[in-house]
């Protein structure tokens, strides 16, 4: 399984337990709810119909009491434990129990005359055993629409068996919803999986595209400067090995590089005459090759992906001291990225050679990077390069433009992919 499926894999999973582990409880407590109402509208109705048969709905008249005593005698002893009912003021006209509701009527809790519109019920545990009771309050009238003429209280102590039932059940609910979160995850992976290698492959299409795309203008901007573009991928390669053994990653990482591929984009802009002269450039020619790093700022800034390389092309030529250009900043105002390309680009400027002079010695060439610490290079910057210097020669030593490519391309699908 590559990585990607494994990843798909593991959050499908983690999503489906969660919502399995999360619905089972609520279908299971909501299941079992139901069950206790439908035992509660059971009783009510069973309740209503004896009320009706002894002529208990109407609790006013001279034979109240006794068919109030005569109700609760038969309700009693067969879906209840206890049965009370009250006339419509809230007065208890008769009162009936079995022999365990005379056990348990002491410990439930006491309420005030009825006054209650709606029928309802709760659920207590009462007595030493624990007893699971329902108790049932039933406001009655003779008809639906009808004024309440009395209140109808019972409690009913459920026997083993039905709470086993109601439990048992609601288990049912809750293990089929779990079930069921299982099974839709297991439907979900394969779709899950299609869309994500889909979108990987497009993902991967669109960073093909913008990796040709620095490239393309790399190689521009190199032919433009009569190098080989080989520069750009060693500069690049370079940073980014500094970058990582600096901490970077991610996003940091790849601005890094594209900076340091595209730092200087702003050379297109300026005039053969100017960047090809073969001998020493006077002042006011340095002043308009110094212009080349706004028009790279100006290049990269808002060109949607290549808008990451602004703060290497933007910042690459200011310096630790301040004596650098065009902003003139100093110190850790410089962003990080543009520190470490100034090294890696110092490096291979002069371990390079160039039409105009040949490759200085490695030994050379680090103690003039040494002169350079806390004038012209980041001083933790120039220490972490040194230790890493070495590797880097022996790295870069011999390898022509495709071989640096072929190293720099294994950095962008590091940090890229």
């Amino acid at each position: 399984m590559n990585p990607m499926k494994r990843k798909a894999a593991a959050r499908i999973a983690l999503v489906t337990l969660s919502m399995a582990a999360l619905a089972s409880p609520i279908a299971w407590y909501v299941s079992r709810e139901n069950a206790e109402e439908e035992v509660v509208a059971f009783a009510q109705e069973e309740a209503r119909g004896v009320l009706l048969r002894q002529q208990a709905l109407r609790l006013d008249g001279p034979q109240a009491n006794t068919h109030a005593q005569q109700a609760a005698q038969q309700l009693a002893g067969g879906l209840f434990d206890i049965a009370e009912i009250y006339d419509s003021q809230g007065r208890k006209l008769a009162e009936v129990m079995t022999a365990l509701g005379e056990k348990l009527e002491h410990s439930l809790p006491k309420h005030g005359a009825p006054r209650y519109q709606t029928a309802f019920y709760e659920r207590l545990m009462v007595g030493v055993a624990k007893h699971d009771i329902l108790r049932v309050f039933v406001p009655l009238r003779e008809t639906n629409s009808g004024p309440i003429t009395g209140y109808f209280e019972g409690v009913r102590v459920l026997p083993q068996w039905q709470i086993d039932q109601i439990l048992s059940d609601a288990l049912i609910v809750g293990l089929m919803v779990f079930l069921a979160s299982l099974v839709c995850g297991a439907v979900m992976y394969p779709v899950v999986v299609h869309l994500a290698s889909e979108n990987e492959h497009k993902a991967r299409e669109v960073l093909e595209s913008h990796i040709a795309m620095m490239e393309a203008l790399g190689r521009a901007i190199a032919k433009r400067d009569s190098d080989t573009g080989a520069h750009n991928y060693r500069v690049a390669w370079v940073s980014a090995v500094l970058g990582e053994a600096m901490g970077l990653r991610g996003s940091a990482m790849q601005s890094l590089i594209l900076g340091s591929f595209l730092h200087d984009a702003g050379k297109i802009g300026i005039p053969d005459a100017i960047l090809l002269k073969p001998g020493r450039l006077d002042e006011a020619e340095m002043i308009i090759m110094r212009t080349h790093v706004r028009q790279g700022e100006e290049i990269v800034t808002g060109a949607g992906w290549l808008d990451g390389a602004r703060d290497v092309v933007a910042y690459h030529h200011e310096k630790w001291d301040g004596s650098g250009y065009p902003h003139g900043i100093a110190g850790a105002a410089i962003p990080l990225a543009a520190r470490i390309f100034a090294v890696a680009d110092v490096f291979d400027a002069l371990s390079s050679r160039r039409p105009y002079k040949e490759p200085m010695p490695f030994v050379q060439v680090m103690n003039i990077l040494l002169e350079g610490r806390g004038s012209h290079f980041d001083p933790a910057v120039l220490v972490k390069f040194a230790g890493l210097a070495e590797m880097i020669r022996d790295r870069l030593e011999g390898l022509d433009e495709d071989g640096v490519k072929a190293l720099m391309e294994a950095m962008v699908v590091r940090h890229f992919d």
